[in-house]
């Protein structure tokens, strides 16, 4: 309780009236000498994802308790993705803010971190990165899925499915009102490898959570005895002092990027993993990360990569049977939050038993990993492509672009019949970049013209500077990188032009020469997106590109030591 004391002049009275005010809510002195537990609870009616709030708090508490320490809760800003306009990306900076300062100004010893939906985990992994603490995250996990005439269904995938079959014709809209009832069996996170699962999957091979804490779905049991796990190690982290930077270390980074390569995981991932390094003073080496992509196989057979969900994975062994085929592969000397490195939790784990989720390294679903970094003249700073989501007939392509200017431009248009657009065309979308939007929205996932879905085209090769959910699916080209509304070489696309994506070259190029783009350039120059006030202004004044995270500048840590992944 003497920790972080409110300026009053006198140290001495700060502490008496900060005494005075909490033994008001019944609190003893016992109480009060014992580790102080913060618990950021982020439960809201707004956030089904995080439903399950007010039971992971009581056995958070109730371990905490039993490991003779104090739980304190207190509340912080929360995003649900379906619930956040423009986009849950423009909050996931000020969540992280609020994160940081709330448990920089509170006294705590530890805090303990619940989240689930996709902007919550890496948002509030980067707050307590900076706060610099002893932190562990408790994941809420995924809901259960649902049926439809038979069908197993589960959101977010089989969300994207229907619509698409609905915008097709195939179903009406008796039918898609139907499946809606259906594709969210309870609350919880998106039942397939989404962002949430994914991030997830990446909060345990980073070490942050107890051992098993990504699987278990937001209503069982195993959910609430993990919370209680949760509380218990925080009061020992306390004791410990072991803070976040020993955890959140370059072995870690390396763990976390090999895993969201093996599970097929979200293109955002990469995203957030960038922006949670940078807290650390390592810079995302997308490089690297391709190379590393070339020797991960996609191990994990799950929705939109795969046929099974979450709940499958976690009766399979959850994380504890992925990073045991993935151990040749991994930094083994990582430290997590229970004291003891990835390797000993490894050895700690439960026996091998025969199961179909989690392939072996000699079966991958996908033989190199699930996703893949882009340069050329379009993207001279990244772009990120999924392969093992899109179809491989499209992975040597080009095409003409058909080019939406914004995301305006692009409702009005895609669904008309006058639309000039063929199958074998590249849809280009600009604008949705973390300034262009703003908020870098998971509009990448451009739908296909509903005169093509008519005619059973299934995918087509897109390309924007947004994102794309991680639960869709297809021959999306993201992240583009500089972003088109700061004068990026998106914005010079004109409709006609020939884009060429070449996965084995690692290339997405527009076939224009360098002198008519630059007389493009020249003829419409960019002005960026500017605001008078509020969080709109702090947001455009200091985002970063994509392949820094899109966090803002000024929370980055002010000395670059390193990069991830290290493959020395």
């Amino acid at each position: 309780m003497q920790k972080g004391l409110t300026h009053y002049g006198d140290a001495e009275f700060s502490l008496f009236l900060r005494q005075a005010f909490i033994k008001g809510a019944g609190y003893t002195d016992d109480a009060l000498s014992r580790p102080v537990i913060g618990i950021a609870d982020t439960g809201s009616d707004y956030n089904p994802c995080h439903g399950n709030a007010p039971q992971l708090l009581e056995a958070v508490k109730r371990g905490v308790m039993l490991a003779g320490g104090l739980p304190m809760r207190f509340p912080t800003v929360s995003i649900h993705e379906s619930f956040a306009a423009p986009t849950s990306m423009f909050l996931r900076n000020l969540m992280a803010m609020d994160t940081e300062e709330m448990i920089r100004a509170q006294p705590m010893d530890a805090v303990v971190l619940i989240g689930g939906c996709d902007k919550t985990v890496p948002a509030q992994l980067m707050g307590a990165a900076s706060a610099g603490l002893p932190s562990i995250q408790l994941i809420t996990g995924s809901m259960l899925t649902g049926s439809h005439r038979g069908e197993r269904v589960g959101a977010c995938t089989d969300c994207r499915r229907y619509w698409a079959r609905f915008r097709a014709g195939d179903i009406d809209a008796a039918e898609k009102d139907e499946v809606n009832d259906q594709l969210v069996a309870s609350v919880g996170t998106c039942s397939v490898m989404g962002t949430a699962s994914t991030m997830a999957c990446v909060a345990e091979a980073l070490g942050m959570t107890v051992p098993g804490g990504a699987s278990p779905p937001a209503v069982t049991a195993d959910r609430i005895r993990i919370a209680e796990q949760t509380g218990a190690q925080a009061v020992q982290m306390a004791r410990d002092k072991l803070d976040i930077a020993r955890i959140l270390t370059p072995a870690a980074f390396h763990n976390a990027l090999r895993v969201l390569l093996a599970i097929g995981g979200s293109t955002n991932g990469v995203v957030h993993l960038a922006a949670l390094a940078g807290r650390m003073g390592l810079a995302l080496d997308l490089p690297a990360l391709d190379r590393m992509g070339r020797d991960t196989p996609v191990l994990l057979d799950l929705k939109p990569a795969g046929q099974h969900y979450m709940e499958d994975f976690h009766a399979a062994g959850g994380m504890a049977t992925l990073l045991r085929e993935l151990k040749p592969l991994l930094r083994l000397n990582a430290m997590t939050v229970t004291g003891r490195t990835l390797g000993e939790e490894m050895d700690r784990a439960g026996p091998v038993f025969a199961q179909t989720v989690v392939r072996p390294c000699t079966d991958p679903i996908y033989p190199q990993g699930g996703l893949a970094v882009l340069y050329g003249n379009l993207a001279p700073g990244g772009a990120i492509i999924k392969p093992s989501a899109a179809d491989p007939a499209l992975m040597e392509h080009t095409g003409k672009a058909v080019v939406f200017e914004n995301l305006q431009d692009m409702v009005e248009r895609i669904d008309s019949d006058d639309l000039d657009v063929t199958a074998q065309d590249v849809l280009v979308l600009k604008h949705i970049g973390p300034k262009g939007a703003p908020g870098m929205p998971e509009a990448g996932y451009i739908p296909i013209p509903r005169k093509l879905a008519r005619a059973g085209v299934k995918d087509m090769l897109r390309i924007s500077d947004g994102r794309m959910s991680g639960t869709a699916f297809g021959t999306i080209v993201l992240h583009v990188t500089p972003e088109s509304a700061i004068g990026g070489p998106l914005a010079l696309v004109h409709n006609g032009d020939l884009i060429a994506l070449s996965l084995s070259r690692r290339e997405i190029s527009l076939q224009v020469p360098a002198a008519e783009l630059q007389r493009r350039a020249s003829a419409a120059p960019a002005v960026p997106p500017t605001a008078d006030r509020g969080y709109l202004k702090l947001f455009l004044n200091s985002v970063t590109q994509a392949d820094q995270g899109v966090d803002f500048d000024f929370l980055q840590a002010p000395t670059l030591v390193g990069k991830v992944p290290d493959q020395t």
